[in-house]
């Protein structure tokens, strides 16, 4: 393929909230970015759901939309990149190409007491050995499971052979191609809890567990290189797609976090922490999961990840639900208001709690009212919490690896919050470096994209796209520090096992 006059990777974000399409140049700079919201559906409570047309449709829209303003031509793009919500999962029918019902959203919790089942049986081990992963709703196994138990027809479709299920790279893969390729990544797919990590493909065992057939999970392939080509009634011309990581992996990527030891923290409707741990998966003893890194190569490398599952979502919540700020972007400036939040602590558990505590039962709580308190200490304490959540991921990460922290790469929507980032510093004790450009989701998505399709040779080719770093040092005294992670732990104690079985 002669690439030689194409010189723009166009990058596919598909997050939880909204349906982003960006354009690289070769340098890894923003040409243009279009966007647009998505809606979530809550039919009932611990219920996520959205409308797979919805996410198809609204990203289609955006990928026109950013060549039309940019002016680049579809012609002038070398690949397609692809980075996605992971653990979301869509079923839909082979021949008509119709979804069955409702994308079920990595947050939903529906079938927590199935997972709770799953425990009882003993089955905790023989899941975590293959999978690296915990047993939990999170997860897309137990959704698909839900769907074929569920979803009238659905094993009629199944067993006609024309069911296809997947997580949204799949759909949008399957949409993009014109329904040719039926296809996911090794990140994506070793977040399904039926992948098994060692072989980089699909687990027997593990699928008879959960009653999934084979035949309807997408091919599982690298997470760079040919995937497929997009139909030309889409933009014109075939674009090759050449990049395809869940977004956590590829903002990994993107940040250039390729050595054991490198962190990165993703600040998005959740929060997510990964750590490159090298060739070699490293096993938690403190509830963080191990999965597949993205790479260039057809053995992928190994993270340890631990998610907090609400981030973002607790601002959005500030804003929507108690309407004490009229936009995200006006939390610091309430924050700012108060030194300290003055004694209250906020646990944004609204759909439970991830890594380490890994507890579906457990609801959002805020402790420690009194008269004084005031809507700007509740600001206050609600990025607090979120910096709390992730402190206790980075605790377990370094007892699980044996590697001390030193400092952690930042990014995502909520990073720009300079209070927020200072807290996270302060919590944590290290240095805090956000990039000056943090769309490294997508920036991830295109530079495997553009390794895949041989527009850089290696990571090391390519430009640096932004060189300016912000770096929060730690302030404040680590007698405040300790005192701050020990009424943490007891407001977490507090807001666990809430909701009853």
């Amino acid at each position: 393929m002669d690439i030689s006059e194409k010189k723009y990777i166009l990058a596919i974000d598909q997050g939880t909230t909204s349906s982003r399409a960006i354009i690289f140049d070769y340098s890894g700079q923003i040409k243009h970015i279009a966007q647009t919201p998505i809606s979530q559906l809550y039919p009932s409570p611990g219920w996520v759901e959205e409308s797979p047309d919805e996410i198809w449709e609204t990203q289609l829209q955006m990928c026109r939309e950013c060549l039309k303003d940019s002016g680049v031509s579809s012609h002038d793009i070398a690949a397609f990149g692809i980075a996605n919500q992971r653990e979301t999962i869509i079923a839909w029918n082979r021949l008509t190409g119709e979804p069955l019902r409702n994308a079920i959203v990595w947050q939903d919790r529906r079938t927590a007491d199935f997972c709770t089942s799953l425990k009882e049986k003993g089955l905790s081990d023989l899941i975590s050995s293959k999978t690296g992963l915990v047993i939990d709703p999170y997860f897309s196994a137990s959704k698909i499971w839900w769907i074929l138990h569920n979803v009238e027809g659905s094993n009629q479709v199944a067993e006609s052979g024309d069911l296809l299920v997947g997580t949204v790279d799949s759909w949008l893969i399957w949409n993009l191609t014109g329904g040719r390729v039926h296809a996911t990544d090794y990140t994506n797919a070793s977040r399904t809890m039926l992948a098994n990590i060692h072989t980089s493909d699909w687990d027997d065992d593990l699928l008879g567990l959960f009653s999934i057939p084979k035949q309807v999970l997408p091919q599982i392939k690298p997470s760079s290189g040919l995937i497929g080509v997009t139909d030309k009634k889409w933009f014109g011309t075939e674009i090759p797609i050449c990049g395809v990581a869940g977004d956590q992996q590829a903002a990994l990527f993107g940040q250039k976090c390729i050595y054991p030891g490198d962190v990165k923290t993703t600040y998005g409707t959740g929060c997510f922490i990964l750590m490159c741990t090298g060739d070699k998966p490293v096993v938690s003893d403190g509830g963080l999961l191990t999965s597949l890194a993205a790479g260039t190569t057809e053995k992928p490398g190994y993270v340890l990840e631990g998610s907090v599952f609400n981030g973002g979502s607790t601002v959005q919540w500030l804003r929507d639900g108690l309407q004490i700020i009229n936009s995200s972007d006006d939390i610091e400036k309430l924050a700012s208001e108060v030194n300290d939040s003055g004694g209250l602590m906020f646990v944004p558990a609204f759909t439970g709690l991830g890594a380490p505590v890994w507890d579906p039962y457990a609801r959002g709580l805020v402790i420690g009212i009194n008269r004084g308190t005031s809507k700007a200490h509740v600001a206050r304490a609600a990025l607090e919490g979120i910096a709390q959540q992730c402190v206790d991921v980075i605790e377990y990460m370094e007892k699980d690896s044996g590697i001390a922290v030193k400092e952690m790469n930042v990014d995502g929507g909520a990073s720009i919050n300079n209070l927020l980032m200072q807290i996270q510093s302060d919590l944590c004790g290290i240095p805090i470096i956000r990039p000056g450009m943090v769309e490294t989701t997508a920036l991830g998505a295109a530079f495997l994209a553009g390794l895949g399709v041989g527009l850089w040779e290696d990571v090391e080719s390519i430009g640096n796209a932004d060189n300016q770093l912000d770096t929060f040092y730690p302030k404040g005294t680590d007698v405040v520090r300790r005192s701050m992670r020990e009424s943490w732990a007891r407001a977490v104690g507090r807001s666990r096992d809430w909701v009853d079985e």
